[in-house]
């Protein structure tokens, strides 16, 4: 069972979503300094229950953090994964497909990049691209897209039935925020790199993407693959949230550590 401060975050599998009615501004009750205090509580309990997945090598954990522009994805991963051992975490960014992607479905390249057994994979945007900004901005015809919201449902169970856990995480900020922190990047040369002038334009159509995001979680939030929306206004926030449902994701895996080996039970090492 997820953690009670956070259990409102999930989006109950069957329901239907609006954005509207949840706060990006939410603090969820907790205090600035001592929810910094449990983070780093959190991500020591996150490298222990890594270690446990890893020896078992039974299970693997799939991240998928969805947001718009200036949602904070890089440093969310940075933060929640960012000091965990890096041989068993993976991260994979999806950007606009290019090359063999183009020839393939749009679900190829996501599978070749799923957890291992023993894995915890991070995606950084993901399938999901391809029933919000696909649908938004026309790049398929509507016959095409209204299909995937099934094959996503179909790929994410049959990853579920084979092992992988599912943890679906969209960083809710507000149209000020992304505002604010896109003329930020603007303004700070070390930070100007990672805006582009199509952004601009994702600006326009903010109903457009909120109205995709509400029929993406209503349609594919299920019991195997939840979908949680995290307030993101507030980094801090937002950090801890996801490090808490992470968490309550591998503490309801529960991987055990393997049986000694009897042949060296007693071994003395020289």
């Amino acid at each position: 069972m997820p953690h009670k401060s956070i259990a409102r975050l999930m989006v109950k599998p069957g329901s239907v979503v609006s954005l509207k009615r949840r706060d990006p501004d939410d603090m969820l009750g907790w205090e600035k300094e001592a929810a910094k205090e449990e983070l780093v509580q959190l991500i020591e309990r996150l490298d222990s229950l890594q270690v446990r997945l890893a020896a078992e090598h039974r299970q693997s954990l799939l991240v998928v953090i969805q947001t718009m522009d200036g949602g904070g994805k890089d440093s969310t991963i940075r933060s929640v994964f960012g000091p965990l051992n890096a041989a068993g975490v993976q991260v994979s960014g999806f950007k606009a497909p290019a090359g063999a992607e183009v020839d393939h479905d749009f679900l190829w390249r996501c599978h070749a990049v799923t957890p291992r057994y023993g894995e915890i994979q991070v995606w950084n945007r993901s399938h999901y691209e391809d029933v919000l900004i696909a649908r938004v901005k026309n790049f398929v015809p509507k016959d095409r897209w209204e299909k995937r919201y099934r094959h996503i449902r179909e790929f994410e169970r049959m990853l579920s039935d084979e092992g992988t856990r599912i943890v679906k995480i969209h960083l809710q900020i507000s149209n000020e925020e992304q505002r604010i922190r896109m003329q930020e990047r603007v303004d700070d040369p070390t930070k100007r790199w990672k805006f582009r002038a199509g952004d601009l334009e994702d600006r326009a159509l903010w109903p457009d993407f909120m109205k995709a995001y509400e029929v993406a979680f209503s349609e594919t939030s299920t019991d195997y693959a939840p979908w949680w929306v995290v307030p993101s206004n507030r980094r801090w926030v937002r950090n801890l949230a996801v490090a808490r449902i992470v968490v309550d994701a591998l503490e309801e895996m529960d991987p055990e550590l393997p049986p000694d080996d009897p042949a060296i039970a007693g071994t003395t090492v020289v």
